[in-house]
């Protein structure tokens, strides 16, 4: 199977830095990405970022386990490239922040996975990530701006 990809966009009322200091924060990302269930920081950079970390998604039909490489390029970018999966053959997305003005921030979220041939269930397992893959994770960051996270 090929990757599946998708996006979702959304303006925001808040600077890009305040976006950035919500999305940059990947250990407590759980709390308000509905799909993602756990973050494991395996090993920091320097400044005491998460730049391994094991993760664990809800996609309805399974968990999934994936362990990523994160990088950061505040604060514009953050993306994860999967390192290791039993679940999956390959993962990748991001971040990206793009500042509109003074207090108002465009924030796309991006995600590509290939759930690898595993035969008769390639395509019901599509259907089934194809919604992750086209998620809300914009309309996500917006909500959990305003509860003050």
């Amino acid at each position: 199977m090929s990757m599946i990809r998708g996006s979702c966009t959304g303006e925001l009322d808040y600077p890009i830095e305040r976006c950035w200091a919500l999305v940059a924060d990947i250990e407590h990302a759980p709390a308000w990405q509905r799909t993602l269930e756990s973050v494991d920081v395996l090993e920091r950079d320097e400044q005491g970022r998460p730049v391994i970390c094991d993760t664990v998604n809800d996609a309805k039909l399974r968990k999934v386990r994936v362990r990523v490489r994160v990088e950061y390029e505040p604060p514009e970018r953050m993306r994860f490239i999967q390192v290791q999966s039993d679940d999956l053959d390959n993962m990748e997305g991001g971040w990206e922040l793009e500042a509109l003005g003074p207090r108002r921030t465009r924030a796309t979220y991006s995600l590509g996975i290939d759930p690898g041939a595993i035969g008769f269930l390639a395509r019901p397992l599509e259907k089934a990530i194809k919604p992750l893959v086209m998620g809300h994770q914009a309309d996500e960051l917006a909500q959990a701006l305003a509860e003050g996270r």
